[in-house]
């Protein structure tokens, strides 16, 4: 049995030399309690020393690990070993006190805040059973003096994490002068053990509890049940201390309370410190025994684990030898060079899961990033009617406009097309941008060996993508000017004048129609009179007045000569009216005029006229607002216009869209990834530069000697639990 317990001793001792014995989750005994619930006196009860130190507040302040080994000869001295003073053995208990005070100052401050690092105490003596027992700091509620205000928390916090370990015997130690359902470490433990199946309850200050009362149903476990029970104790009182009462007396006096009590003489071999140590040598003992295997099973894949983090740092010896640094070198650059390849083909096992990165990246970039880039640019967009309107003008010269203008059609597509630029080269630099940071995102811990090595491997592959990207752009940039060199109004998805005017009559009739049974729902049934404003043809059906402008100027009138008396929009734009049919000054302007006397005069005035109005509009640089009104037949134009840019729009649009991706896979990305493992080894694999790039880092060196010494470790501990079974 002790063996087995002191195995768990070596086990802790062989960890806490790298820090890891709680990864482990050993076996342990876990003392529990408020302040003033007598938990230091149960543990120096057991061990029969005062070695523990005693104030106000809080005492213990680091959790303090404390081996108990059995000394098989009765004679032999008692002593005290650190971890942290190995070579120093500590015979006088009131120099283990000190120690510990020191040890505890020396990481938790002088004041009275805590510190997570235990102290481990190890304590040979004949009069000990061989116990693992940790030792941790009292419950407190409220911060007494220059106590942190969280003080509580950190407590909690601190002991949660040694009772959480589903391997550790929780000793809640509770007085017996308050009710046991108020205790707060039967709380605490309730809340990881719920069952109580690995908390032992123990009762201290039987003694000072009210004339007339006892805890007999407690230790019976009848008011509150614990798999493992609980043991009632009765340790020195403050006088016995002050005294410098015996700890012999002291375990004597306590055997002869439970004796002669009338509550717990039936049960005083249950009772008492004695008890209380071989039950707690026993519940480890097997608690050890049950664990084993799994202990051993933990251990194994640690060292396994460690072995392969340690063969990530490398041999240093392959490092001597320009044979074995050019192998190794030759190594780490196709390495470099095919990690980068497999973030792009996303065929890297050590991808994130919680980013897009590499390969999907790009695709995200050309098929949301860029395709909602596109998508968002309006076919006509910072195109007014007025901008519209002034290049048919423009485009028609001095000469009236017989047909609509296709020059003006070319002028203003062509800017509409510019606007597809922008997008298409933030494509090419968000693409750039994540190559780039695929090249910088390498975590080779072999590589990272070696930063100078790593930093040319860096520069090599950006001043690749650097010398990709200006070519990308360029051709990105051509395909916006190829597709404004030529507009292409034969291309078989373009509307046409014909299509767009047909568009334009589908619009106006579905607009009439929506009109119509708009005033149908609106007007009373017995009223069939158009509304005011509103235009009909010779059929009684409402037209727009643009249309009626144009009957109105003999478009489609029945005395213009035609066989059918109409003519269609189509027929206008495109075989427009005689100067006869727009008259400048129309006979009935002059009958009107009042000042009208001879037809000379009437000639002299509007000379005069005339003459005026010319001078004042030739000494104007921009047209007057009345030259600016656009007639009814311009307002139709403005909208064929629109109509024709948004369909070859769309067209280009659709183009860019799917070229400038494929250029970008081609010219930067696929270029890149196929030609970055032959300029690495051209740029690097010299053998005049491998003694600099093969410099190893300070910091992966010390990583890999920690790393070492922990496999050391491990395979120790494994032995150890493998020669136990």
């Amino acid at each position: 049995m002790d063996e087995l317990i002191q195995l768990t001793n070596k086990l802790q001792t062989v960890l806490a030399s790298i820090s890891s014995y709680e990864s482990l989750d050993l076996p342990q005994i876990v003392v529990v309690g408020s302040q003033s619930s007598g938990k230091s006196s149960v543990l120096e009860t057991i061990v029969q020393r005062d070695f523990l130190p005693r104030g106000s507040g809080i005492v213990t302040r680091r959790p303090l690990i404390l081996q108990l080994i059995t000394q098989r000869q009765p004679d032999a001295l008692e002593y005290g070993e650190f971890m942290h003073a190995r070579d120093k053995k500590f015979y006088d208990f009131d120099e283990i006190r000190q120690e510990i005070e020191r040890e505890t100052s020396r990481l938790a401050g002088s004041n009275k805040g805590i510190s997570r690092t235990p102290i481990q105490l190890r304590i040979y003596s004949p009069k000990v059973l061989t116990l693992t027992l940790v030792d941790l700091p009292g419950l407190t509620k409220i911060p007494i003096g220059d106590q942190p205000q969280d003080i509580e928390k950190q407590i909690r916090s601190l002991i949660m994490d040694f009772v959480s370990n589903p391997n550790s015997i929780i000793l809640a130690v509770s007085p017996a002068n308050m009710d046991v359902a108020n205790s707060d470490s039967l709380k605490l433990a309730r809340q990881v053990d719920p069952e109580g199946k690995r908390t032992i309850g123990v009762l201290t200050k039987l003694d000072l509890m009210d004339a007339g009362t006892n805890a007999l149903d407690v230790l019976m476990g009848r008011s509150y049940p614990l798999k493992l029970g609980f043991v009632g104790v009765v340790n020195r009182s403050q006088q016995d201390i002050l005294t410098n009462k015996p700890m012999s007396d002291a375990l004597q006096a306590e055997t002869e309370f439970f004796r002669q009590h009338p509550a717990y003489r039936n049960i005083s071999n249950r009772c008492g410190t004695k008890f209380l140590s071989k039950q707690l040598n026993h519940i480890l003992y097997t608690r050890i025994k049950e664990k084993l295997p799994e202990l051993r099973t933990k251990l194994s894949s640690l060292v396994s684990q460690t072995q392969q983090e340690l063969n990530q740092y490398g041999d240093p010896a392959f490092t001597t030898g320009a044979v074995h640094r050019g192998s190794l070198i030759l190594k780490l650059l196709t390495k470099f060079a095919n990690d980068f390849v497999a973030a792009i083909d996303g065929t890297s096992s050590e991808m994130s899961t919680k980013e897009l990165c590499g390969g999907a990246r790009i695709y995200f970039i050309f098929n949301n990033v860029f395709g909602s880039a596109l998508d968002a640019i309006e076919p006509c967009a910072n195109l007014t009617n007025n901008d519209i309107r002034t290049a048919i003008r423009n485009s028609t010269g001095p000469r009236p406009s017989l047909f609509v203008p296709e020059l003006a059609f070319d002028l203003l597509v062509r800017p509409q097309i510019k606007l597809l630029e922008t997008p298409s080269l933030r494509c090419v630099e968000l693409v750039y941008e994540e190559l780039m940071k695929i090249c910088h995102s390498s975590d080779n811990k072999e590589l990272m060996r070696y930063p100078r090595l790593h930093t040319k491997l860096v520069e090599v592959v950006s001043e690749l993508l650097r010398e990709r990207l200006s070519p990308t752009s360029n051709y990105v940039e051509s395909l916006i000017s190829i597709e404004r060199a030529y507009i292409n109004t034969n291309h078989p998805d373009f509307l046409g004048a014909a299509g767009a005017m047909a568009n334009l009559e589908n619009e106006s009739k579905k607009k009439k129609k929506m009109e119509r049974r708009k005033h149908v729902r609106t007007a009373s049934p017995a009223s069939s009179v158009i509304s005011a404003g509103s235009r009909a043809d010779e059929d009684g059906h409402p037209m727009p007045n643009g249309i009626h402008a144009l009957k109105e100027n003999g478009i489609g009138s029945h005395n213009q000569g035609h066989p059918d008396g109409k003519e269609s929009f189509l027929t206008y734009f495109f075989g427009g009216a005689n100067k006869n049919e727009r008259p400048a000054l129309g006979p009935q302007d002059m009958a009107s005029n009042p000042s009208f006397s001879s037809p000379m005069s009437v000639t002299s005035m509007m000379e005069n006229e005339l003459e005026r109005k010319f001078e004042q509009q030739a000494s104007l640089n921009v047209p007057s607002e009345e030259q600016l009104q656009a007639s009814d037949r311009e307002e139709i134009e403005i909208q064929l216009i629109r109509t024709l840019i948004t369909s070859y729009f769309n067209i280009v649009r659709k183009n860019i869209q799917d070229l400038v991706p494929k250029a970008i896979m081609h010219l930067l990305v696929n270029h890149s990834r196929e030609s970055v493992q032959n300029r690495l080894v051209a740029s690097l694999y010299k053998e005049d530069i491998f003694n600099d790039m093969l410099q190893e880092d300070e910091n992966v060196a010390a990583e890999r000697e920690k790393c070492k010494t922990m496999l050391d470790v491990y395979k120790q501990a494994f032995e150890i639990v493998n020669n136990a079974l």
